[in-house]
């Protein structure tokens, strides 16, 4: 075998060499090339409308990238798959209803389903619900069945620390304006509405700015303020007519409380008759003196501070004035003036002016 003189190994070798490093560079150009297209499709907004989808939960990873793909929401799901598996790893697609405004770029459409930004529908509870009500006006505005509401109300496990007396969530369901994704489950709901009283508590009603009362007393007497004054300048005067009472041991007289016992009867018709002020209830506060067992429905934060910080007023008594607002009094004498001029008189006075 004729050998290769040593000259001409070395400058094949060096050629070869040159070859592979000619080879390398048009390889990495490509890659660059590939790389900067993918990041160019993957940044590029796409579709100028309104999608909406449902994403089902337990859907494969490649199924959800074609239904995206298929709306236009995203560009080719197999570019998405490599994005997600080399640059999101750890990340997981969120099950639930999506609403995409376009033009919008695939990765912003993957982060936004990673997020779990679901579209979500505004639900307001009002202030002075009780349990129930509650319960019905979550299942009217389309969430939830009203049993699995009032099961998950009845259990008081979501505010025991607070109030280790509790027999349910009723008053510490706190009303507000709350934004729900559709099919969220009751429980879930319910402790949104616990999460939320239990912050304002914490962060606003104190130990300290309570004046001595537990939490337990602090809603049942906001819950009697809620459902006594309208007018939100009035709270901390009723809550100081009840503080006063309370402090002389003088009964509450709250036609509320007495309402709300009907109410759990089953026996409220709207009418409040002068046999249910004798009614056997403890919740009746014309026949116990002092605060009723528990909240009568759940007062909202104006109530919650009139009770924790009442004024200073000496009232014992207050009567309506039948459009929203009451005349408070300090003696017995002065409120029965009161009650003949805005009840007895006033209501004559409507009747005769109406014949």
């Amino acid at each position: 075998m004729t050998s290769v003189p040593a000259r001409r190994r070395r400058r094949l070798l060096l050629w070869s060499a040159a070859a592979l490093g000619v080879a390398a560079v048009a390889v990495a150009a490509t890659c660059t090339g590939l790389v900067a297209w993918a990041e160019r499709e993957l940044d590029r907004p796409r579709g100028s409308d309104v999608v909406e989808l449902v994403i089902e939960r337990g859907a494969p990873l490649a199924s959800i990238l074609d239904q995206l793909s298929a709306a236009g929401v995203i560009g080719d799901p197999l570019l998405a798959r490599l994005y997600l598996d080399y640059r999101r790893p750890e990340d997981v697609l969120q099950a639930g209803e999506y609403r995409f405004e376009q033009p919008m770029s695939t990765v912003e459409a993957l982060d936004r389903v990673i997020r779990g930004e679901v579209v979500t529908y505004p639900v307001t509870v009002v202030e002075g619900l009780t349990l129930r009500e509650t319960a019905e006006r979550l299942v009217s505005e389309g969430f939830g069945e009203l049993d699995a509401f009032v099961a998950a109300m009845s259990s008081p496990a979501l505010i025991a620390d607070l109030d280790p007396e509790a027999e349910s969530l009723e008053g510490y369901l706190f009303p507000d304006t709350y934004a729900f994704a559709a099919g969220t489950g009751e429980q879930e709901i319910v402790e949104a509405m616990v999460r939320n009283f239990r912050r304002r508590v914490e962060n606003h009603l104190t130990p300290a700015s309570r004046r001595g009362l537990d939490v337990r007393s602090l809603v049942t007497l906001a819950s009697i303020v809620e459902k006594e004054a309208g007018a939100l300048s009035e709270r901390p005067v009723v809550a100081a007519v009840f503080h006063n009472r309370l402090d002389r041991g003088i009964a509450l007289y709250a036609d509320p409380t007495i309402i709300y016992a009907l109410k759990m009867a089953g026996a409220w018709d709207g009418n409040l008759r002068r046999r249910d002020l004798e009614l056997d209830s403890p919740y009746n506060t014309y026949v116990h003196p002092g605060l009723p067992p528990g909240p009568i429905c759940s007062p909202g934060e104006h109530s919650l501070r009139a009770a924790a910080a009442p004024a200073d007023v000496p009232y014992l008594y207050f009567v309506s004035r039948n459009d929203g607002t009451h005349v408070f009094a300090e003696t017995l004498a002065e409120h029965n003036r009161n009650v003949a001029r805005w009840q007895i008189r006033y209501w004559r006075e409507r009747r005769a002016a109406g014949r």
